[in-house]
């Protein structure tokens, strides 16, 4: 995850502050779950929390194995997706929907599959075995991308959009360690 070097160094600079890091593939409720802030990516934040952003702009890739595409088609378009066995990937109740846009037009695609995952790590795992399709985060990949382990496809109906916010209830008494973890996180 691109914020865990700000996060290794927060810990360094506050040995006396305990980060007790929670991840879940939805955004958490704070106040029930009695947490101080969650990261998150924008668009699945609560319009009543202070969103801070903590990552630049993020790209969705849409990858496969080389020995995938050995049997396969390279998909050109989104809706060719339906003829692809796809990793899907559980956000929150179910499987999230695959999003795409270019010039303009936004396609969504209900994507099938053998799997459904709530782990990017097995996303990745099941495309480098061949199971199918994965749609992760470019960083995630980038470097099986760039040896050839896998194969990105649709990169054109797969825009950047805001990346990584760190969010939390307003509060008048906001703790020291929360107002030091905000400003070593934010995005300068």
């Amino acid at each position: 995850m691109v914020l865990l070097p700000k996060l290794a160094s927060f810990a360094k600079a506050y040995p006396e502050v305990v980060l007790d890091v929670v991840t879940l593939n939805e955004p958490a409720d704070l106040i029930a779950g009695q947490f101080d802030a969650g990261i998150h990516i924008g668009e699945f934040i609560q319009r009543d929390m202070i969103a801070v952003r903590v990552s630049k702009d993020l790209r969705f890739a849409v990858v496969g194995s080389t020995e995938y595409f050995k049997s396969h088609d390279v998909p050109r378009e989104p809706r060719d997706l339906n003829d692809h066995p796809c990793i899907r990937i559980r956000l929150g109740a179910g499987p999230y929907r695959w999003e795409f846009k270019k010039a303009g037009k936004v396609v969504t695609v209900h994507v099938q599959g053998p799997v459904v995952f709530d782990d990017v790590n097995l996303t990745v795992q099941a495309a480098l075995n061949g199971v199918g399709l994965g749609l992760v985060l470019e960083e995630q990949v980038a470097e099986l991308i760039m040896r050839h382990r896998l194969i990105r496809v649709l990169e054109d109906w797969c825009p950047p959009f805001p990346g990584f916010f760190l969010y939390y209830p307003s509060r008048r008494n906001q703790p020291a360690a929360l107002a030091a973890l905000i400003n070593a996180l934010r995005l300068s």
